[in-house]
C-alpha cells in the first residue's frame, strides 16, 4: 500500500495531490504538473517562494521547488524553513513516546509537574493540553504581550513571563475546544520537567539521530545555518504589511512560542518525519 505525503512550507499550503490528480493533460509528466501547481499556486497566492515534499515509497521521494527565497535568490531544496505551529507535532510525538516509557501519562494533572499560575486550573491533564480542551487562554490574543515584545526584541522570555499574560479561561476543561498556543508552552514545561533536558536535546536524541534527520533546528535553543528560506512577518510594522524579518531581532518571537512554534527544516525531511510516522504498514 503505498503512502503519499507532502509538505508544502513558507505561508503557502497546497492540496497538490488533489490538482495533479485531476487537472490538466494526463500527456504532462507528473513532474511538470506539480511544478506547474507550484508556480501558479506563488503567483495566485502573492507567496514570494514554496519547498515541497512528496514520498511515494520508501525508495522514490521527490522535491520540487519554486519562487525566491529573497531578491533573487531562488528557493533550493535544501534550504530550511520556519515551520511554525507544525512544531507542536513534534511535541505531541515527543509526549507520547515519554508516555510509553512512563515518564508521563496522559492523565496526569498540571500539579503533578508544575506549580499554579493564575488562570490556569492544576487540574487540567496533559492530554486536554495536547488536543487544545484545556480552555486555556491564548496568551498572544492579550494585545499586551506584543506591545511589550515590541519594546525589546532581543530579550529572551522566560515560560513564566509568558504566563502572566494569560486571562481568564475560555471554558472549564473538558468542556470545549478551542486552540491556544498557552497549551504547548505548558507541555514543553513538562517536558523539561520530565526529562531534566531542554525540547532541542530531546528531539535530538529520540528524533534526529535515530531517524539520521540532519537538517532540523529549534530557534533559541540552537543556532539556524545560514541556509534557511527568508522568513517574512507582520508583526514589526503598525500597518500589517509584510516584511522580511529573518536578520532583525526575533529572540522574543520566538521565545514566547517555545513549545508551540520554532523549528526548522527542509521539506524533505519534514516529509520523511510524516512519513515515518504516519505511513500505513500493508
Amino acid at each position: 500500500m503505498k503512502t503519499i505525503k507532502i509538505n508544502v512550507t513558507y505561508i503557502l499550503s497546497l492540496v497538490i495531490i488533489f490538482f495533479l490528480s485531476c487537472s490538466g493533460d494526463k500527456k504532462v509528466p507528473l513532474e511538470q504538473k506539480l511544478q506547474n501547481v507550484l508556480d501558479n499556486g506563488i503567483e495566485k497566492y502573492n507567496v514570494e517562494g514554496v519547498s515541497a515534499a512528496i514520498i511515494f515509497s520508501e525508495d522514490k521521494k521527490w522535491t520540487v521547488t519554486s519562487g525566491i527565497s529573497h531578491d533573487t535568490v531562488i528557493i533550493k531544496p535544501d534550504m530550511l524553513f520556519a515551520i511554525g505551529s507544525i512544531t507542536k507535532n513534534f511535541v505531541a510525538t515527543l509526549t507520547l513516546k515519554l508516555v510509553e516509557e512512563g515518564k508521563l501519562s496522559l492523565d496526569d494533572p498540571l500539579s503533578k509537574w508544575l506549580p499554579e499560575y493564575p488562570h490556569v486550573n492544576s487540574k487540567i491533564t496533559i492530554r486536554q493540553l495536547l488536543n487544545h480542551t484545556s480552555g486555556i487562554y491564548m496568551f498572544w490574543s492579550n494585545q499586551k504581550i506584543w506591545d511589550d515584545l515590541k519594546k525589546d526584541r532581543t530579550k529572551i522570555w522566560t515560560p513564566e513571563e509568558v504566563l502572566s499574560y494569560i486571562k481568564e479561561p475560555y471554558f472549564e476543561p473538558g468542556e470545549g475546544y478551542r486552540y491556544s498556543n498557552t497549551n504547548y508552552l505548558l507541555m514543553a514545561m513538562i517536558i523539561e520537567k520530565a526529562t531534566g533536558s531542554s525540547l532541542s536535546a530531546e528531539f535530538k536524541e529520540r528524533f534526529w539521530k535515530p531517524m539520521h534527520i540532519k537538517n532540523a533546528y529549534l530557534s533559541i535553543e540552537e543556532e539556524i545555518p545560514d541556509n534557511q528560506a527568508h522568513v517574512y512577518g507582520d508583526n514589526f510594522n503598525n500597518d500589517g504589511s509584510y516584511q522580511d524579518v529573518t536578520f532583525l531581532p526575533r529572540a522574543s518571537h520566538e521565545s514566547i512560542t517555545y513549545g508551540s512554534s520554532g523549528l526548522f527544516m527542509t521539506a524533505e525531511d519534514l516529509a520523511f518525519w510524516c512519513h515515518s510516522l504516519l505511513k500505513v504498514k500493508s
